[in-house]
């Protein structure tokens, strides 16, 4: 029988050592393991197992899917009664434009209604031309010109809106037009070149109603609606 000599019997030891650590650390298989995490692949693990899902520190945001004509119809039909004039416009304009959503559409143009108003009273030539048809940008030049040969400043503060709702929709070839009529609170005051109130009051919340018509073109790659008309509800 041969003996170990000193060196290989403290390489035997210190290789037992090392095993038993490692065992400990990384404990044993036992086929239940947690696959190791792969980012590229972490997606589509959640969607097949919710508790994958859990485990996952970071997750990224889905992109919402697109609204169904069908599902658009109905948000339709509770804006407007089906078979209406409205209703049928709206229906009209959801065919030609598959991101037209009446919901969307009225915060959207409340959003417009403020910066537009605002701009006007502030004399903004480059945010309206953004916004208005060019025959409405050039009435509100227009006036915005005339008011700046007299001096004259408005002074305008915009509180709220608070009634906005969808009146009239149809399609004009392959324009849409949609008709808003909106009902919003303003603190207005024109001033001379001496400063002196002429028109309206610095301190006085007045209500104010609007008929306003939206349109786009359908056939463009531009999805921005732009006014092109406006008028006061009396």
């Amino acid at each position: 029988m041969e003996f170990l000599d000193l060196g290989t019997l403290v390489f035997l030891v210190a290789a037992v050592v090392i095993f038993i650590q490692l065992r400990n650390v990384l404990g044993r298989r036992t086929g239940n393991e947690r696959p190791p995490f792969d980012p590229y692949t972490a997606g589509r693990r959640s969607e097949a197992d919710p508790k994958a899902a859990q485990d996952n520190v970071v997750s990224l945001p889905r992109r919402k899917p697109a609204e169904t004509a069908e599902e658009t119809y109905a948000a339709i039909d509770k804006v407007a009664p089906a078979g209406t004039d409205l209703n049928k416009g709206m229906r009209a304009i959801r065919d030609a434009d598959a991101n037209f959503e009446p919901k969307s559409f009225v915060d959207g143009a409340k959003m417009a209604y403020e910066m537009i108003v605002m701009a006007y009273a502030d004399g903004d030539r480059k945010t309206l031309k953004n916004l208005l048809s060019k025959e409405v940008y050039d009435g509100f030049v227009q006036a915005i010109g005339e008011r700046e040969k007299r001096s004259e400043k408005i002074q305008s503060s915009f509180v709220g809106i608070d009634k906005a709702e969808i009146v009239g929709a149809e399609m004009k070839g392959g324009e849409a037009h949609v008709t808003m009529r909106i009902v919003s609170e303003l603190i207005s005051a024109t001033r001379d070149k001496a400063g002196a109130v002429i028109d309206g009051d610095p301190e006085t919340v007045a209500e104010v109603k609007d008929v306003w018509t939206f349109a786009r073109d359908t056939r463009s790659k531009d999805p921005n609606w732009k006014l092109v008309a406006t008028e006061a509800e009396d």
